[in-house]
Parts: structure tokens; sequence; C-alpha cells
């Protein structure tokens, strides 16, 4: 008996196996599903941004106390239930920029090149986010600096900047780590050069916070201010090991 032949190809059509169209494996690409899935997350995103940016203006106008979760999702115009799948509490909204910042900056320092020491990679990463005109740092947006000087007045605000800025350190010691090829718990470069860079910059905000001129409150002023924070520790550093070398 003569075997069955499979069926003739359609013309202009690529044979399929089990697997899809041939050449490929699963099935063909849904560009409808990828469309439903990026709507959902760009409204994902709206929403975030609508909550951070309420939690912002309700508590610099009515205070920490006074501000609440259920007022923060009505002034988003979302549910109770909404603030929550984003953020644990109000500080944490209030400060989403922070994480947003850290992020920005460890996407740099991932970008920098692999000859570059790690402080020095840290710096320039921290200066190519201060100088993005297209998409500015959050502390250079209106009424940042306020917020950024209340996190020092209210310690509910102080603890969730901390532990913000602490997951974003832990990040950056692995990108470090990584760049350098070692392990960041036998080695303590990475942990050694992030902390002392991000005090830096940390530092360096705090002042920027204080000052009540509102004249140098702009992009230049702080990237000023940050350089200058990372001259002083780089001269301390180096004063220290001249005299740590001649006095021994």
């Amino acid at each position: 008996m003569k075997a069955m032949e499979p069926p003739a190809e359609t013309a202009g059509e690529p044979a399929r196996t089990l697997d899809g169209p041939a050449g490929h494996v699963g099935a063909p690409a849904d560009p409808v599903g990828t469309a439903s899935v990026d709507r959902r997350q760009r409204k994902a995103r709206q929403t975030r941004h609508a909550l951070a940016t309420a939690a912002v203006d309700l508590i610099l106008e009515h205070g920490l106390a006074a501000t609440t979760v259920e007022a923060i999702a009505e002034r988003a115009d979302v549910t109770r239930r909404t603030f929550s799948r984003h953020f644990t509490g109000k500080e944490d909204a209030a400060l989403d920029f922070v994480r947003g910042d850290g992020d920005r900056i460890n996407a740099l320092l991932r970008t920098r090149p692999a000859a570059e020491p790690p402080l020095l990679a840290y710096r320039r990463a921290v200066r190519d986010w201060l100088a993005d005109r297209e998409d500015p740092a959050w502390h250079l947006r209106p009424r940042m600096r306020r917020l950024l000087a209340l996190v020092d007045r209210e310690p509910a605000l102080f603890a969730a900047y901390e532990r913000i800025r602490v997951d974003a350190q832990e990040e950056s010691i692995r990108i470090l780590a990584d760049r350098l090829g070692t392990d960041d718990v036998r080695d303590v470069r990475p942990a050694v050069v992030v902390d002392a860079a991000a005090g830096v910059l940390t530092a360096a905000l705090r002042i920027w916070a204080r000052r009540t001129d509102e004249h140098d409150s702009g992009a230049a002023d702080l990237a000023a201010l940050v350089e200058r924070a990372y001259d002083a520790l780089i001269g301390e550093a180096a004063d220290a090991a001249s005299r740590s070398t001649t006095e021994e």
C-alpha cells in the first residue's frame, strides 16, 4: 500500500509543524495580546504616577499626619484597594520619586565603560542622571525640594526614605561586584565604594534641600554642588592616605 503523503503546502504559506510555522518555535506572536499587555502596563504606570503625585501634593498642603491613604486615592481618582496594589503606605507613595531616581542611576551605572574605576563610574552615572533634560531628576521638579526638606523633620518619611535608599544601594553593590568580577560578600570594595559615593550624593541633596534661596534651585546648581561634594570626598581621602603614609 502506498504511504500517505502529507498535504501539499498552500502557495505563499510557510510549512507548519506542531510548533507553528517552520523555523519558529511555539505559536506565532500575538500582536493583539502584546498591545493589550503594553496598554495595561502603561495604565499601571500612569496610575502609580497619579498616586505618587497626589501623595506629595496632599502632604505638602496638609502635613503628613493629616494626610490619609483614602484622601490620596480619592485625589488620584482610584480606589483604596488600587492604592494598596502600588504602595504600602502614604510615605512610600510620596517618596516613589526616590525609588525611580535610584533605578535610573543604577541603569546608567550598568552602561559605564568597564575600564572605569568603580567610584568614577558611580560619579559619572550620577552626573549623567542630573544632566538629563528630557526626563529631569524628580528632585528638580516643582515642590520636591520642600518634600526633601520635610524628610529630615518627619521620622516616618525618613524611615521610608532610608529603606528605599538602601534597596537602591544594594543593587549598586551587585552591579559593581559584577563589573569587578568579584563576590560582594568577601570583597569589601563594592560596598565601600557604593556607601561612600551614595553618601556623598545624599549629603549634597540634603544641603541643597535646606537652602532657602530659590534662585539656585535649578539643575546647574544641584549638579555643581554634587560635583563639589565628590571632589571633597576624593580630596579628603587623598589627604588621609598621604598623612597615613608619612606618619608610618
